[in-house]
Order: C-alpha cells, then sequence, then structure tokens
C-alpha cells in the first residue's frame, strides 16, 4: 500500500473514512519545507481551495494513511485529478516513527485568493478532529477569509 499524507479537510478522520473506508490511520506527522496555502479555481464555491506550496519555513500537518489502491483511485476522482484540477506528488513527512515518504495532491492553480469563511472554518474543525496541536490551529482560525458568509449559506453544523 501507498502513503498518504492528509491534510486540510482530510485531516478529519470521519471524512476520510467516507473518502478512503479501506484505508486505516498510520500516523501523523508534518511536511516540512511546505505550507497551507489557498489557490483559485474556476468554479469553487468555497472561494480558493487549500493547496500546498514549497516553504523551507514553513510546515503543514498531516494524518499519514496506508492507502489501498481502491481508495486512492477514489481520492485521486475527489480530488479533480483526471481534471487537471489537482496532481499528484510526493512528499517526506515527518513522523515521531522516522521520515516516510507519502504522496499528497496539490492544486495545479496559482497561489491567491481568499477562502470562504465557512470552508476556513471546516478546515479548522477538521484540524482539530485530526488532533493538530493547538498553535497550528490558532494560526489557520487567524487567517483572513472572505467574510460575506451569512447564517444561511453555512452548514447547520457551523451555524
Amino acid at each position: 500500500m501507498d502513503l498518504y499524507a492528509a491534510y486540510g479537510a482530510n485531516l478529519d478522520p470521519e471524512r476520510m473514512a467516507l473518502r478512503a473506508p479501506h484505508s486505516p490511520l498510520r500516523g501523523f506527522g508534518w511536511v516540512t519545507g511546505w505550507r497551507l496555502t489557498f489557490a483559485q479555481v474556476p468554479n469553487a464555491v468555497d472561494g480558493a481551495l487549500a493547496t500546498l506550496v514549497e516553504d523551507p519555513t514553513a510546515q503543514v500537518y498531516v494524518s499519514v494513511y496506508d492507502v489501498t489502491p481502491g481508495d486512492e483511485q477514489a481520492l485521486d476522482e475527489w480530488e479533480g485529478l483526471a481534471t487537471g484540477q489537482s496532481r499528484k506528488i510526493h512528499v517526506r513527512v515527518q513522523t515521531l516513527d522516522g521520515d516516510v515518504v507519502a504522496w499528497v495532491h496539490v492544486l495545479d492553480a496559482y497561489e491567491g485568493g481568499l477562502p470562504a469563511a465557512h470552508y476556513l472554518g471546516m478546515l479548522a474543525n477538521a484540524a482539530e478532529a485530526g488532533g493538530a496541536p493547538s498553535d497550528y490551529l490558532h494560526e489557520l482560525r487567524s487567517r483572513p477569509c472572505e467574510s460575506s458568509d451569512t447564517p444561511e449559506h453555512l452548514p447547520p453544523n457551523e451555524r
């Protein structure tokens, strides 16, 4: 099985159980030399979407999964690999058990734009559910976002 480093919304273990039900959680770690940012993609309803870009001064918290081939295909489809919206790259993940190489999806788009407030809140909630440390959560929740969301546009669990 290949290793997958989940970040963003996929940090939520319940979401990953739906998207990759046959792939067990292996652990947690940090992708160093990369940072979480946002990129504008066509037809995105949540503003700019989460992606990773290289940055030697940064690191991103991830969950590491042993992914089955079928679940890998499902994740590729979910992330838009076939449409060219994203691409798959390999990164080094620092874990408590040592470094591992895992793949991630990154958007094939330029960095820029702001995420919608409800999307950023969902990412922070996913990171919290995935066990991210408090300083990482604070930094994520402090990021600028489009604040045009009104309560009727928010999902019921975020009103």
